[in-house]
């Protein structure tokens, strides 16, 4: 007797408990998140462009739409730099763009995309994760109502496109580049003028002759731009920006009111596109290297050692300058040196050893 009234009880205790558990889901899943983000890409830009609707779409998708996310290409709602002003205000909860584009509001923005002889993607990665760079980072979002993650990563890029051949620093006096972050500054100090401009409106300006020179990204980019039709000479390797970092900035008070698991889902879709974003650079580049040279007569041509110190003088001056500007520049530049410093000893001796000794090998 006693027996078949515990398993009764038990029985509906079990009930109970499932009844619970049916109708928490339901509530849960009623509760809708709407994400919109703005971008400082064109739709449907390879790369760039659509590892941004990826992960756009792998947002809603791991959340099973419980998060509703909302993609705007430059242009669509903001132009391609008012991204950044859009999710400060709490107009739209994120972006997806190169912090490089706002170091005109602070100089240490320009370290989360890249900087002048900076980290390769490989570094960069051990820097922000491991060695207190997102944390720099968040100290530096924080200021402007901001949380930041990496979200995509070009390689190591292409130093750009001349409509003449630069064989020594006085070649690039007088030149007008559309060149961004402080690789423009790099160029500045060299008597070239940097401009800024969003990718869409680079092609029309180089044909035109309103400018000279222009870096963008690498092969697979460039080649969808058709620069080729504006100038002929393509120099490497890219000082300005060994390791281009994209960033999903979101508005830190909408990213505080998210529950810790939709926090993670949202920081485990940034992290997938960092690395596809990289590998997928890595698939197209020498594919579409090929073809700019083989289709397109493009001629590659490699910086000189005399311009690369010239780059590397005009760094040193440029970097001194950043400090200069206050102390959270100073602490975000001393530990990016200091990461550079210690991953770049043991990349020499791994990486870049290994690559020289296997191209030499077979002869790549």
């Amino acid at each position: 007797m006693e027996r078949r009234s515990f398993i009764k009880r038990a029985g509906a205790v079990a009930v109970g408990g499932a009844a619970a558990s049916t109708l928490a889901t339901p509530a849960i899943a009623q509760q809708r998140i709407e994400m919109v983000i703005v971008s400082s890409w064109g739709r449907d830009f390879p790369g760039l462009g659509t590892g941004a609707q990826r992960l756009a779409q792998k947002i809603q998708d791991t959340s099973d739409g419980r998060i509703q996310v909302k993609y705007f290409a430059a242009g669509e709602r903001v132009g391609a730099f008012d991204a950044f002003d859009e999710v400060a205000s709490g107009n739209a909860q994120a972006y997806h763009a190169a912090d490089y584009y706002w170091k005109g509001k602070h100089p240490a923005w320009a370290y989360f995309t890249s900087v002048p002889f900076g980290l390769t993607c490989t570094e960069m990665a051990a820097w922000i994760h491991h060695m207190g760079g997102q944390q720099l980072w968040d100290k530096l979002a924080a200021e402007y109502g901001l949380k930041c993650l990496p979200s995509g990563n070009t390689g190591v890029q292409m130093g750009g496109w001349f409509n003449k051949e630069i064989n020594s620093a006085d070649d690039l006096k007088g030149l007008k580049m559309r060149i961004p972050g402080l690789g423009g500054d790099v160029m500045a100090k060299l008597g070239a003028s940097p401009v800024s401009l969003p990718g869409g409106q680079i092609y029309e300006n180089l044909v035109s002759g309103a400018i000279d020179a222009t870096e963008w990204v690498g092969p697979w980019n460039d080649y969808a731009m058709k620069f080729y039709e504006a100038a002929k000479y393509y120099y490497y390797p890219g000082f300005h920006e060994p390791g281009g970092y994209n960033s999903l900035g979101m508005n830190a008070e909408w990213w505080g009111s998210l529950s810790k698991s939709d926090q993670m889902i949202i920081e485990a879709c940034a992290s997938q596109a960092n690395d596809l974003s990289y590998s997928e650079y890595n698939a197209n580049n020498g594919k579409y290297l090929a073809k700019l040279v083989n289709e397109h007569g493009v001629i590659v041509k490699e910086f000189g050692d005399e311009v690369y110190d010239a780059f590397g003088d005009a760094s040193a001056e440029v970097f001194e300058e950043t400090r200069a500007h206050s102390a959270l520049a100073a602490e975000v530049h001393d530990s990016f040196a200091a990461a550079r410093a210690e991953v770049g000893g043991w990349m020499k001796l791994s990486e870049s050893g290994y690559y020289a000794q296997r191209n030499r090998v077979l002869g790549l």
